[in-house]
């Protein structure tokens, strides 16, 4: 890719493993995390967003406890990762201040980002945090999930918030160089992948094919991440944590490390999603002022142009956008439930918080979340 994934990217989430926060289990390492922070400031005082995604709770809780050996009853992982993440989030915290950077923690579960709502709360909360110009420090909220805990689990979360956030690009540092066609440390012919589709079945094969120590040790979760990422039009790039400003040199457009690239483009995979989708919920009919907005200007949708709402939908769904004649104009993710899009329907966004006593968003549809018919 000319130029690397990164020299373009405006929002981008970056991912730290467990061995590199901690330095290999020892507790949370201020150097590297320091270091990082340093060039997450540099690359936001160079306009672009960006999100931290960082393990090492349990490492951390681990050290503060006395505890040599990490424990393998639930209640014990979820007591360290309580104990751990305050040291974790204090940590970020002081290194982001001293890059005159504003920060917050967000711990979330699968369940947050499975759940409509939750998805697009914690959707909302990280747009605004960004939009206030702060650092968001993102961990699993192992304290209280129900699941075994597992290492590289993180890799899954990173894909997951790189798809919440829409962001341009994932990188995802870890304690190996990138992705090999194979255990360089077992076949002499391995070959170093410095750029493929992330996607490619091949890649799989390669990161958790039998004998490969790099696939146990956590490679596979990596390029299954990238896949999911992919999904949503986000890049990947698998680097080394510890290779000197990697971050800054990523963002020129230097390559280091295994670049996993999205088929397609980050807004095209968003409205091909919605084009494709089969069950709409319910529509919106609008008069014939919105419909030369939304179709022939690009706008949003605005609830004042509304006419008339059918079915019974919820924030997020999918919805039918139809002229006055019952004509697809377009389809949309949703703002607002059918009941609130009822209430608002003809009226001007500035009366939005005080007929529903807050206010998600101005617009019914974002036109970033509209497709034309």
């Amino acid at each position: 890719m000319d130029g690397g994934p990164l020299k373009g990217a405006r929002r981008i989430v970056v991912k730290v493993g467990s061995s590199l926060v901690t330095n290999e289990g020892k507790g949370v390492d201020a150097e590297a995390i320091g270091n990082w922070c340093r060039q997450l400031a540099a690359l936001a005082h160079q306009g672009r967003e960006v999100v931290m995604v960082s393990s090492g709770a349990i490492a951390e809780g681990m050290k503060r406890l006395g505890w040599t050996t990490r424990p393998k009853e639930l209640p014990e992982l979820q007591a360290a990762a309580a104990v751990g993440q305050m040291g974790l989030a204090q940590m970020y915290e002081s290194k982001l201040s001293e890059q005159g950077l504003g920060s917050a923690q967000v711990l979330l579960t699968h369940a947050d980002l499975a759940d409509r709502e939750r998805y697009l709360n914690a959707r909302s909360t990280l747009l605004t945090l960004l939009g206030l110009k702060v650092l968001p420090v993102i961990n699993e909220n192992d304290t209280v999930v129900n699941d075994e805990i597992k290492f590289g689990d993180n890799d899954t979360l990173g894909a997951l918030v790189a798809n919440l956030v829409e962001a341009d690009a994932l990188v995802i540092l870890t304690d190996q160089r990138g992705l090999y066609s194979a255990d360089p440390r077992r076949d002499p012919e391995a070959r170093f992948i410095e750029e493929a589709q992330a996607g490619d079945p091949a890649l799989e094969r390669m990161a958790g094919g039998a004998g490969s120590s790099i696939g146990r040790g956590g490679m596979l979760t990596k390029v299954l991440a990238a896949r999911r990422a992919a999904g949503s039009g986000a890049h990947t790039i698998i680097a080394w944590g510890r290779e000197q400003d990697v971050l800054l040199r990523l963002a020129a457009g230097e390559s280091i490390g295994t670049a996993l690239l999205a088929g397609t483009p980050k807004l095209a995979a968003r409205k091909q999603w919605m084009a494709d989708h089969l069950q709409l919920k319910g529509a919106v009919t609008i008069d014939e002022g919105a419909v030369i907005k939304v179709r022939d200007e690009g706008k949003s949708l605005l609830p004042i142009g509304v006419l008339g709402v059918q079915g019974e939908f919820h924030r997020g769904d999918v919805i039918a956008v139809l002229d006055a004649e019952g004509r697809a104009v377009g389809r949309g993710l949703a703002n607002y439930s059918s009941a609130e899009a009822r209430l608002i329907a003809r009226k001007p966004s500035s009366q939005i918080e005080g007929l529903l006593g807050y206010a998600n968003e101005a617009e019914l549809i974002h036109r970033d979340n509209f497709v034309l018919a």
